[in-house]
Order: C-alpha cells, then sequence, then structure tokens
C-alpha cells in the first residue's frame, strides 16, 4: 500500500484533532493582533500584553480549552526561566505552561516564537492545546511536546557545530546565534538533549526575529541577566 493510501486511512478523529490545534494556534494569535491592532490605534502604543492575556483568557473559556487542573494531565517535573513543566502519565508527552515572560510589551514575539522553533525544530514541536493558571495563579499558554527520552545534555561544541550547520552564527561568544532572520537565545546543554538515537534536541529554545536590540530585550526579561 502506498504512502497516500495509508494518509487517507488514519483515523478521521486523528485528523480532526490536528485541525483543531492548528487552529487554536491561528485562533488565538488573531485574538492579541486584534487587541494589538485596536490598541495602536486608539492609544498609539504597543504595550497590551496584560489586555491580550485577558483576551485569551476569555478566549479559552469560550472555546472550552482552559484547563483547570493539570495534575489530570500529567506530574509536576520542574520550573525553567518561562515555563512550567509537567510530564505526562505516560510519559510520553511534556506539557508546558508558558507564562509569556519574554513577550514584553505584547505576545506576538510569543506566537512568531513557536511557529519559529516548529519551524527550525520539527523533531521536537510545540502544539498549542489550551490555557491555564500556572501554579503561580498566572495565565499560561498549555504546550504540548514530544517527551525525548536521552542520553545527556548536549556539549556546547555539540550545539556549536549544530548551529553552525543549520545555517546559524554564533554572536557577543556564543550568546545567541542569528542566521539574520532569526536570532536563537538560550541554546545551552540545558535545553539541548542527545536523544538515545545520538541525535541532538533543541527542546527549549527562544527565538525572535532578529532586530538589533534583540540581545538587550532577552538580557532584560531573562532571569539569568535578573538575578
Amino acid at each position: 500500500m502506498g504512502n497516500n493510501d495509508t494518509h487517507q486511512r488514519l483515523p478521521q478523529a486523528a485528523n480532526s484533532a490536528e485541525k483543531e490545534i492548528r487552529s487554536r494556534m491561528a485562533e488565538a494569535s488573531a485574538v492579541i493582533g486584534g487587541v494589538l491592532s485596536s490598541i495602536q490605534t486608539i492609544a498609539g502604543t504597543t504595550s497590551c500584553k496584560g489586555v491580550q492575556i485577558h483576551a485569551l483568557y476569555k478566549y479559552a473559556i469560550e472555546h472550552e480549552c482552559w484547563f483547570d487542573s493539570i495534575g489530570e494531565l500529567g506530574v509536576f517535573s520542574d520550573r525553567g526561566s518561562e515555563n512550567e513543566v509537567y510530564i505526562s502519565h505516560d510519559r510520553r508527552t511534556v506539557y508546558k505552561l508558558n507564562d509569556f515572560r519574554y513577550s514584553d510589551d505584547n505576545l506576538q514575539p510569543f506566537f512568531e516564537r513557536i511557529n519559529a522553533h516548529n519551524l527550525y525544530f520539527p523533531e521536537c514541536a510545540y502544539d498549542l492545546i489550551g490555557f491555564a493558571y500556572n501554579q503561580k495563579g498566572d495565565v499560561c499558554a498549555l504546550l504540548t511536546q514530544p517527551f525525548i527520552i536521552a542520553k545527556r545534555e548536549a556539549t556546547e561544541e555539540e550545539i556549536m557545530n549544530a548551529m553552525l550547520y543549520m545555517g546559524f552564527t554564533p554572536c557577543l561568544n556564543g550568546e545567541y546565534f542569528t542566521n539574520g532572520e532569526y536570532d536563537i537565545f538560550d541554546a545551552l546543554p540545558n535545553n539541548v538533549l542527545v536523544g538515545i538515537d545520538d541525535n541532538l534536541y533543541f527542546i527549549d529554545t527562544i527565538i525572535y526575529r532578529s532586530e538589533k536590540d534583540n540581545f538587550e530585550t532577552y538580557q532584560s526579561l531573562s532571569p539569568r541577566y535578573n538575578r
């Protein structure tokens, strides 16, 4: 049986779920884009993060993608700079509650980051499945990612070689990498794993569209520079 035939025989429910997840990302992005456009028109500013987060909360309630209990999905594992991490009970999925830390004055960079991450690192792509409170009571995006069975963390040399192979060059003595279109921060050993297949998995990086003040923005928001 050919690949096309196999694709056509996929369960209809699985296809429907995949379409719903893609639609949710597009719809949520449109919600925050509408808020940004309105506030720019009325007040002439892009500072609307709080209003956008409230709009996403309303969207999640109305579209039944608000999760009251993350404990039903998985077990708490760790807290990173922006994500509260849970592992599914079957250890096949990672759930991340993202608090939008690296979106400074509006949430557009968050959605751009997710799309860019999925473009460059499809083997550990994110899906947006809804929204929920984290342990601090902040409204967060609820993301899923495949659980990577890892042998160890990647070395700095391995990360550098992988970035160079992908067309990214180091800047500021390796503080970040750029290809002129996107800048990738936090490509550090604890965020890049070596799988049991010996491939590298970039599970948690910060990506911005390339701009001259990206490093200053990243510094102002990252706990690494604000301890």
